[in-house]
């Protein structure tokens, strides 16, 4: 069931408003030319309507430093409440339409963009929330400062994926329109000031808005989207001679049957650094992706591997785990998480093995009560924690491991008597509005556990258990209690995941492809400490080249068959044979992430990972050492290289 988050219902204590530094945001219109008073040609964009942002600030204090960072977050204001003539008429629907219009900006984030409407409301909170922050910079850029030259060495903006990319070009709007810059100056300053992210690979990550939607809602900024393409356009004519192709490939503007602006080639051309977030995920992006703009700029292309927080993800989240590590090697780790290579001494020693097992435990009964309070599941508290939480998308797979646990189910219904490691399967996850498939695949999850989970002839020893809403409290709850950690996306498509480093932080051992901040992890911990299975990316590659048929898999696997016939027949949905079709479709006919490739990989990977289970001092061997050498996998280590290699940022040294 789908609902909305009132997550403000009742106020945020930790917030306040600062009307004071209310900002003014215009939308559609024109642009007209003017001549200055020193008689140069200006052009000023003449919004057709107007909405304030109103700035909600929270204040973020450091870990045992005295410096407090400021989040400064947006919401929409109508300039006009309502109507007074329309409302003493007695329209008052019509009355108020303004101010419901205006305060949808910032009423749902990312609303779903499958129709024209939804893809304007998007553009609108994009252009939204830059807008609104670009003004506070330059607000307090001025306080201090009033040559603009020197706004690139005071000011960083580090463009998150393609959502915030418009910043570039209402960067150049405020310089050449209102501070009256020359577009070279205009451009160097810009270019000196943004770099860009790309957290995933994704289509809907490299956005790709219409041309026409542009004209009606930022036409000032088409304008100069426009300009910057050409010049760019110039400088790759002049580097590439003779290379049409390549100028297409590059150019800003897609030539479709839709026109279309490109707003990761806008990110590239108009920042000074670019990166992915894993090494194998910024390889990709060098040579794939953005390969004709990392041949052009070589320079401009970096990696930083994404990180997580120890002081949340492990101090807050596991506390008993944490005491443990102090006791073992300080506290210091919570500054400097590589000292968690001091815990590789306590590998061999029983007792400390003892007592890390006993703390897993708990943490598994903390999550199996909640899982009974929560999710209405009654699982065994000693049974295998088998997690997989993360966004649904199908690449990341979740279908697989339904898949994996129908297969378990069907063994044990042929052999009632079979001796398996029990496991309870906790699913968390959430689905973007309009994306079919995945509530599909909630669904066909949440079917298969009311299945497994009501078999007498199961017996308890497969538990299925979707908690639903997951957020960062429930992972404080499901990260500690993990024994396994399924990463296990197709190869190539996951960017990093952070998911897999909070697993093994917590001491969970991950089952995985080569994909993501994976290969990292692996090489960190040991290939002996990790299960691994799957087609690497360049297989993926190879297959679909030869010609991937899914159907070749499903008639040559009785187990894999069987299990995408009950998925077929209605043994999950009552009788219902329509109601998963759709997955049962798509996984017969195009199976663009390779499930049906990948099946019996899984299987046999999952055989050696209950095998290993089966021996616990071999497990909590690996589980220690999965927390020993994870080390590198903090924020602070990822945002350090930011500060150093883009921000050109040091630290500030404060006295305690």
């Amino acid at each position: 069931m789908e609902r909305p988050d009132h997550w403000l219902r009742y106020g945020n204590p930790w917030e306040f408003i600062s009307p004071d530094d209310m900002v003014e945001v215009g939308f559609g219109g024109h642009s007209e030319m003017t001549v200055a008073a020193d008689g140069r040609i200006r052009v000023r964009w003449l919004p057709a309507e107007r909405v304030f942002g109103e700035p909600c600030t929270t204040l973020v204090p450091g870990y045992g430093t005295t410096t407090v960072n400021i989040l400064r977050l947006w919401r929409a204001r109508a300039t006009d409440e309502f109507d007074f003539q329309l409302f003493d008429a007695g329209d008052y629907a019509r009355a108020v339409a303004q101010k419901v219009v205006s305060e949808n900006i910032s009423k749902v984030l990312y609303p779903n963009d499958n129709t024209l409407q939804g893809q304007e409301l998007r553009l609108r909170q994009q252009y939204f929330f830059v807008a609104c922050s670009l003004r506070d910079i330059i607000r307090r850029f001025h306080l201090r400062n009033d040559d603009w030259d020197a706004f690139p060495s005071k000011v960083a903006i580090q463009l998150n994926d393609t959502h915030p990319v418009i910043s570039i070009p209402e960067l150049m709007r405020i310089l050449l329109d209102e501070e009256g810059l020359e577009w070279e100056q205009a451009w160097r300053i810009t270019s000196q000031t943004f770099a860009y992210t790309c957290h995933t690979l994704l289509p809907e990550a490299l956005e790709q808005w219409p041309v026409s939607l542009f004209e009606h809602l930022l036409p000032r900024h088409l304008e100069l989207i426009y300009e910057i393409n050409g010049r760019f356009l110039d400088e790759v004519r002049a580097r590439f001679p003779g290379d049409e192709a390549r100028v297409i490939r590059m150019s800003l503007i897609g030539e479709g049957d839709v026109r279309r602006v490109r707003m990761a080639h806008l990110a590239t051309v108009g920042g000074f650094a670019v990166n992915g977030v894993a090494a194998l995920h910024s390889r990709l992006l060098r040579e794939q992706t953005l390969v004709d703009f990392a041949a052009m700029w070589p320079e401009k292309f970096q990696n930083k591997t994404n990180g997580v927080t120890p002081r949340r993800f492990v101090r807050l989240a596991n506390p008993r785990l944490s005491d443990l590590i102090t006791e073992t090697v300080g506290d210091g780790w919570l500054r400097q998480l590589d000292q968690l290579r001091g815990l590789e001494a306590c590998v061999d020693d029983a007792g400390f093995r003892e007592r890390w097992r006993g703390i897993k435990a708990q943490n598994r009964q903390d999550l199996a009560a909640f899982l009974k309070g929560h999710a209405g599941v009654s699982v065994r508290p000693d049974a295998m924690m088998d997690v997989i939480v993360k966004r649904l998308h199908e690449y990341k797979r979740q279908l697989l491991k339904a898949m994996h646990i129908i297969a378990l189910y069907q063994r044990l219904r042929d052999d009632p008597g079979r001796e398996i490691v029990p496991r309870t399967f906790v699913f968390g996850a959430k689905a973007a509005p309009g994306y079919f498939m995945a509530k599909l695949i909630i669904k066909l999850i949440n079917s298969v556990g009311q299945v497994v989970n009501n078999d007498p002839v199961v017996g308890g020893r497969l538990s299925v258990a979707f908690p639903a809403n997951f957020n960062v409290s429930i992972g404080h709850l499901i990260y500690p209690a993990a024994d396994l950690s399924e990463q296990i996306s197709l190869a190539g498509k996951e960017a990093s995941g952070t998911g897999n480093m909070k697993f093994a932080l917590n001491g969970a051992v991950t089952i995985g492809t080569l994909d993501g901040a994976n290969v990292e992890i692996r090489d960190l911990v040991g290939a002996e400490n990790f299960f691994l299975f799957g087609l690497t990316t360049e297989e993926v590659a190879g297959l679909r080249e030869a010609g991937y048929n899914p159907q070749e898999y499903y008639e040559a696997n009785p187990t894999l068959r069987r299990v995408v016939d009950s998925i077929a027949d209605g043994t999950f949905s009552s009788g219902d044979r329509g109601l998963f079709q759709p997955i049962v479709d798509s996984l017969l006919d195009r199976d663009e992430y390779l499930h049906m490739a990948d099946f019996q990989a899984y299987l046999d990977c999952q055989e050696r990972v209950e095998q290993a289970y089966r021996d616990q001092e071999r497990w909590t061997r690996m589980s220690i050492l999965n927390v020993a050498r994870c080390g590198f996998f903090s924020s602070d280590r990822t945002i350090g290289e930011y500060a150093e290699a883009i921000w050109r940022l040091t630290p500030v040294r404060v006295s305690q």
